[in-house]
């Protein structure tokens, strides 16, 4: 084996492996370029050790390859350490990113409940068209405002936190689809336009709003992010752009993970305020300004905190892997 003309053939990857190790941290096209020139240079150490034993060129590949293998192995950082990146960086920029994604959805909602809504209020027999008198009124009067109080405070709110979890976790999940997210847009639409046509019918209007507003400003909002961030991963599928269509996907994918999971903990205040404030016998206009508070304080976050940590580089990517107090970005 002529080793001056290997070490001539795979001098420039070695070098750039090299100095791809020595960085502080790596873009996702860079991280990527890590992981395959790491891969290339073990399968070249291989050759060189097979072919000629021990050599000056197998060494130097092998302190490359050392030094590069701690970029997988090393310590982690702290744990707490890493999740003050999270909700300080990750979260704030990845709900920042899709900030007008989020507005486009929260209006389209807001356009089809009102359009819904003004359609069965046209015709009062469209609304009796969807259920009994005694049924509808039953609901307008009585069954709307016992689903707040029906049960414990605790227990209803930790079981409205995981329903709207798990349909934000779907939006963002079955998003690349392109269906399912419109589907779920046009139901929640449906679902307050309806229920405001009959209890406006049977002269409740008013208190759909009360009992609407405390919790569903943080709530609806939720949804409407998760709803945009399952769109945007379908646009990374329909218009890759200038990325191959499998790697959009997947980058875009990545950092969307970041939405849903900080959704968990939205939706968890959202499900406090549901369970201990909308039923509960506080003066309406506390209600209203407690749910007011936590939906500033959201927005705050998503877009002033979301705005400071996007300028500041970070990407909001949760596909990345430690080296003690280095990070490498998966995309």
């Amino acid at each position: 084996m002529d080793l001056d003309a290997y070490r001539a053939a795979h001098e420039k990857e070695w070098t750039r492996l090299q100095a791809l190790s020595a960085r502080g941290s790596l873009s996702g096209a860079e991280a990527d370029e890590f992981i395959a020139r790491y891969q290339s240079a073990a399968s070249d150490l291989s050759v060189l050790q097979a072919s000629a034993g021990s050599t000056p060129d197998g060494d130097r590949l092998g302190v490359i390859i050392a030094r590069s293998r701690l970029r997988f192995t090393a310590a982690s950082k702290n744990v707490l350490l890493q999740l003050g990146e999270f909700f300080v960086l990750q979260l704030p920029t990845a709900l920042y990113r899709i900030r007008w994604l989020t507005l486009a959805v929260a209006l389209a909602t807001i356009l089809i409940a009102v359009a819904w809504a003004i359609w069965l209020l046209g015709d009062p027999q469209l609304v009796y068209n969807l259920g009994t008198q005694a049924g509808l009124e039953k609901y307008a009067s009585e069954d709307f405002y016992q689903y707040y109080s029906e049960y414990a405070s605790s227990s209803f709110g930790a079981m409205v936190w995981t329903n709207n979890a798990w349909i934000a976790a779907q939006a963002v999940a079955f998003g690349v689809t392109g269906i399912w997210v419109p589907f779920i847009i046009a139901q929640n639409a449906q679902g307050l336009g309806q229920s405001f046509a009959i209890l406006h019918t049977f002269g409740h209007g008013g208190d759909f709003f009360l009992y609407i507003a405390p919790h569903g400003m943080l709530e609806l909002t939720a949804i409407f992010v998760a709803a945009a961030a399952g769109l945007r991963i379908f646009w990374a599928w329909v218009a890759p752009g200038k990325r191959p269509r499998l790697v959009a996907l997947a980058e875009d994918g990545r950092s969307l993970i970041t939405v849903a999971i900080g959704l968990v903990f939205v939706l968890g205040v959202s499900g406090v305020v549901e369970g201990f404030v909308t039923g509960s016998e506080l003066p309406w206009p506390v209600k209203i300004g407690i749910g007011a508070a936590v939906f500033l304080g959201f927005l705050a976050y998503m877009l002033i905190l979301g705005r400071k940590a996007y300028r500041s580089g970070e990407t909001g990517d949760l596909g990345e892997f430690e080296s003690g107090a280095q990070r490498v970005y998966a995309g």
